[in-house]
């Protein structure tokens, strides 16, 4: 199996905005005092364009569908979550905790990949379990280590302890479950998606440690990495803040690897960390301000990439 892929699917907002629903535990969040909701669209969207055409540039091929007027759904910039693709053919469909996220699935975007030449053979749908009040949030909760048959998750309100282990059953992954945490206003709270704090490459994972609070899951979570001859860099809370955990490793031409980010994560990097990135992959950052702020997601949150084989 491979770990990383050339083709990822975008989508391109409409009606980009903070989302209410989502704010609740979601602590990266923040209003953008001043700025009119159509202003901030646009903002999101020079934001989205932008790093669509460095990946372009770089030979990743882009899947870029547009997002729809009605229904509003301010978070759509953010695929990962409601869906994922996979090398035999399967494709995901995930419970969202947000209700205005649940209108994100849309059927026809899998249309567009079939014209564009992939194969899709089935799909699991988990989607049902939001009756339940039971989520589990795309490759936002599971961080996968597709190679090494691995699946990272962090529980949250938006991660499932038992759902999490049926969709691991259900593909094949061995599950690795632990807790995750951040300081809001003196507390430690649940990290909402997996993929902030941890981001697992080819040959290399960026993990921030410190938030895992229990010792022995900490210990386990980096052990497992270890394992698979993974060179762990660690990231601190406050780089956890920049976004420096949500990244993503992506194949350009002639196979060459990139570690895409945003520049907020790219900034707050120290220059030992980012020579130990670039022994792996060459860094691609690009401007995600106003989808980070607004959003609470970055760059690798944006990415749901296409391991569907191609006719």
């Amino acid at each position: 199996m491979k770990q990383i892929t050339n083709s990822v699917l975008m989508i391109r907002p409409v009606a980009f905005r903070m989302n209410e629903q989502t704010a609740v535990n979601n602590y990266y969040q923040k209003v953008i005092d001043g700025l009119l909701p159509a202003t901030v669209n646009v903002k999101a969207q020079q934001e989205f364009d932008a790093l669509v055409g460095k990946l372009t540039e770089v030979g990743v091929n882009v899947v870029v569908v547009n997002d729809t007027e009605n229904p509003s759904t301010p978070d759509s910039i953010f695929p990962n979550n409601w869906i994922s693709f996979h090398q035999n053919g399967d494709v995901a469909f995930y419970p969202m905790f947000a209700e205005n996220r649940r209108l994100e699935r849309r059927e026809d975007i899998l249309d567009l990949l079939e014209e564009e030449g992939f194969v899709i053979d089935n799909i699991v749908d988990y989607s049902s379990a939001e009756e339940d009040e039971l989520f589990l949030e795309g490759t936002g909760s599971i961080v996968l280590d597709r190679a090494n048959e691995k699946a990272y998750c962090a529980l949250s309100p938006r991660a499932d302890e038992e759902l999490f282990i049926e969709f691991c059953e259900d593909f094949d992954y061995a599950p690795v479950i632990f807790e995750a945490f951040q300081t809001v206003e003196g507390e430690r709270k649940s990290i909402y998606h997996t993929n902030v704090m941890m981001c697992v490459g080819d040959t290399f994972a960026v993990v921030c440690a410190d938030a895992i609070d229990d010792k022995q899951e900490r210990k386990m979570v980096l052990e497992n990495l270890k394992k698979d001859g993974k060179e762990i860099i660690l990231i601190s809370e406050k780089q956890l803040s920049s976004f420096a955990g949500n990244m993503l490793e992506v194949l350009g031409a002639d196979d060459k690897k990139y570690l895409v980010m945003s520049t907020a994560a790219f900034e707050s990097l120290t220059v030992k960390q980012k020579e130990q990135l670039e022994k792996h992959a060459a860094i691609l950052h690009s401007n995600l301000d106003t989808i980070e702020a607004c959003g609470g997601g970055s760059a690798r949150c944006m990415l749901a990439e296409i391991f569907l084989e191609k006719k």
